[in-house]
């Protein structure tokens, strides 16, 4: 690890804050490794007073995989990867605003989401973020063993509705609504971290609408026990923005909520995700 690169953990089921780097510098190999291998082990990992335009951002995603370009928010003119997460002080509903895992209603889902902060409210505009690890660990040995057999399926369909919380009206976001052509896609309820061999839950209440091969009136009892077990207190951690912070988590075994306890206050963040490296790069680097 760099010398100077310090990581201090800062809750007892994930999250670690990691000092001594400047994330717009072009960073050694040795420090993204580092940052790496603090991402995976903390799952969420957060760094201070960083001045980080959209395309050093951009670069230092890179620098973890390919980026995802959202199918319903509109990127930045000349950087298409790049989401602005912006409440206007008259808005009244924020994005991102309930428990969930980036992407997940990709058919590929997204590895890993880094957010930064470019212009905060007065007060509030924290976000909480629960270990979805700390959850599986947590369930009986029955109810591992069934869910290991199970998978799920999630889309888009339900969030980016016209009545979704993702898809309302917002004054500096461009938003398009889920139509007919939203796919939907099997995923396993109980992930396998590539890179760990732990094992995660991969449900979230946003994006999964039931258990692959049941009825959703079926589904229904399970799944609202997992989502209500998984945001368990115990699970969590809880940020407090400060300006030209950054958090970046892995989306395999993080759910987030951003808190909407801010009104008539402007909140401005920067997002890019990142996805994972195409099977044939990954072969090959092994």
């Amino acid at each position: 690890m760099p010398q100077n690169l310090k990581i201090r953990r800062v809750a007892g089921a994930l999250g670690a804050e990691i000092s001594g780097v400047d994330l717009s510098a072009d960073l050694p190999e040795e420090a993204i490794a580092a940052i790496r291998r603090a991402l995976v082990e903390h799952q969420v990992v957060f760094f201070r007073d960083q001045d980080l335009t959209p395309a050093q951002q951009t670069a230092f995603g890179r620098r973890f995989g390919p980026l995802n370009i959202h199918p319903y928010v509109q990127g930045m003119d000349g950087h298409p990867e790049v989401m602005e997460i912006i409440k206007e002080p008259a808005d009244r509903i924020n994005f991102g605003g309930g428990w969930h895992s980036d992407m997940s209603f990709l058919k590929t889902p997204a590895i890993g989401s880094i957010l930064y902060a470019v212009e905060l409210p007065e007060w509030g505009g924290d976000t909480l973020f629960a270990s979805q690890a700390a959850a599986y660990d947590a369930l009986s040995p029955g109810l591992k063993a069934t869910l290991d057999g199970l998978s799920a399926v999630h889309s888009a369909s339900r969030e980016y509705s016209a009545q979704g919380h993702s898809a309302q009206k917002r004054g500096a976001m461009q938003v398009a609504e889920a139509d007919g052509y939203v796919g939907e896609y099997v995923h396993p309820m109980v992930l396998i971290h590539p890179e760990t061999g732990r094992k995660a839950l991969y449900v979230n209440p946003a994006f999964t609408l039931r258990i692959d091969g049941w009825k959703t009136s079926e589904s229904k009892a399970l799944l609202d026990y997992l989502f209500n077990h998984c945001r368990y207190e115990g699970f969590t951690c809880r940020f407090a923005w400060t300006k030209g912070a950054v958090a970046f988590w892995d989306n395999r075994s993080v759910w987030h909520f951003a808190l909407n306890d801010y009104p008539g206050q402007r909140r401005h963040m920067r997002r890019v995700t990142v996805d994972p490296w195409p099977a044939v790069q990954a072969v090959a680097a092994e």
